[in-house]
């Protein structure tokens, strides 16, 4: 395939996955991305894949969603995942990274591919004199975001997601912290803040009334201020419109004392060796560096003022002195009104050589966004070379994901990550909660081995 050269727009996820594929292949790609020269608001370094929200990349066992889905982009070739064992820190059952070094190690990958020339300028229009791959997540701005605003009639939707605070590790208190992973699986890779009722009640009073940061304008429009949005997919907060997957701590409070216990503060699967009783609720600290001296709050994406951060979360149980690393900021999110837009192959409908992949197009996650990179990029390297489309089985989570974001309903479309919620039902029924969800990742392996044996012959 030397014949052929393919622009990457974007060097995020689903970009850099994209194009290693691409280049593997013998594709000749030109990969745009945009830092140094620009960064959004939320990016902060010069090296691709840059992980925003968390360092996790969620659970490894085959019997969940997110472990069903890794194992089929290790079946399709995923290089990230490569470097994402290269940047592994310790966090139990989960596939969690040293931030800077997988962005390191990824960014080694693609600079050193000699199929692959990257150019480090802002891109502002979409050249179809080549084919393309437009990668450039959900935080496109400028030009680049009007013309795909034209292109796709303007029907774009927004959201708002939120970043989790880091803590030093030295400034915890190991008095009242405790490590253990939620019903002892794996190693104890995480670090647990045990509340009792009296010691949560406060917590979630103080929560509930903190006083919010005011959001910027991430573009020149003023649409995306922090104004009442009366087309908002998804629950109010406030002003604003929330992403669910990403929904701030302080906008759980809100919603009742409970929400956060049976959400990130959940108990279930730990005892407090200090009681030997499983708190009422409790805050999970995870790695967020190799070294082990940085901890991010899980499920503790905020916006709140720093100084209100500071006061609030300091009523954790020990975290009374806790250092922050970083504190907690939103920033605003954006992507297709794909199933108008996409087919399942992450192509344009109607352009012959466009595809988007990544966040843009409503798949939510780190994972699930190379997942799309991956199957867009050898999408475009079938249509090339004229061989029908991979469309994955339903019954696989990248089929699935691939699906949703082409045939959901359009009304209302909001983003979705791996959940075993969107394969299609099981033909008999499983009582146990894992028994079942083993079936799911036996039945999506499965097919996709079939698929590709019958696609690839």
């Amino acid at each position: 395939m030397s014949d052929y050269k393919v622009t990457v727009l974007g060097a995020g996820l689903a970009g850099c996955e994209a194009a290693l594929w691409l280049a593997g292949k013998g594709v000749q790609v030109d990969l745009y991305e945009q830092k140094p020269m620009h960064f959004s608001p939320a990016h902060k370094s010069e090296g691709f894949a840059e992980l925003i929200c968390s360092n996790s990349l969620k659970a490894e066992r085959l019997d969940s969603a997110s472990g069903l889905l890794k194992e089929e982009m290790r079946r399709m070739g995923s290089q990230l995942l490569q470097a994402a064992e290269v940047a592994r820190v310790a966090a139990g059952g989960a596939l969690a990274v040293d931030r800077d070094t997988f962005s390191a190690e990824v960014t080694r990958r693609v600079e050193e591919c000699p199929n692959i020339t990257v150019h480090r300028q802002p891109v502002e229009h979409i050249d179809e004199s080549a084919p393309i791959l437009v990668a450039t997540g959900p935080l496109t701005d400028g030009k680049l975001a009007d013309e795909i605003g034209a292109l796709t009639g303007d029907e774009r939707l927004h959201f708002y997601d939120a970043v989790a605070p880091i803590v030093t590790a030295e400034s915890l208190d190991y008095n009242k912290v405790f490590a253990a992973s939620r019903y002892g699986r794996g190693d104890a890779d995480y670090l647990n803040c045990p509340f009792n009722k009296a010691e949560y009640e406060a917590f979630h009073a103080a929560l509930a009334a903190a006083e919010r940061a005011p959001l910027h304008d991430f573009d020149t429009g003023a649409e995306q201020s922090a104004r009442p949005d009366p087309d908002a997919h998804g629950k109010k907060a406030d002003t604003v419109t929330v992403y669910e997957g990403c929904m701030p701590i302080e906008v759980m409070a809100r919603r009742g004392a409970d929400t956060m216990r049976y959400g990130p503060l959940r108990p279930v699967g730990l005892i407090n060796p200090a009681t030997g009783h499983r708190p009422w609720a409790n805050v999970q600290l995870r790695a967020e560096n190799a070294a082990g001296t940085l901890y991010n709050l899980v499920g503790f994406q905020k916006n709140l003022k720093f100084g209100e951060q500071k006061r609030v979360f300091s009523m954790i149980p020990g975290l009374a002195h806790a250092e922050f690393a970083r504190y907690g900021v939103m920033h605003r999110n954006s992507f297709l009104d794909s199933p108008r837009l996409l087919d399942a192959d992450y192509h344009f409908r109607g352009q012959d050589t466009l595809y988007f992949a990544g966040q843009m197009t409503g798949v939510e996650g780190y994972m699930e966004s190379a997942a799309s990179g991956i199957l867009a990029g050898k999408n475009l390297a079938r249509r090339l070379q004229g061989k029908a489309p991979l469309i994955l089985p339903r019954e696989t989570m990248m089929g699935a994901l691939a699906a949703y974001i082409s045939s959901a309903p359009t009304e209302n479309f909001q983003p979705m990550g791996a959940n075993m919620g969107i394969l299609p039902d099981l033909p008999e029924r499983i009582r146990g909660k894992q028994e079942k969800y083993q079936a799911y990742a036996d039945r999506g392996m499965a097919a996709l081995e079939q698929y590709l044996r019958e696609a690839e012959q």
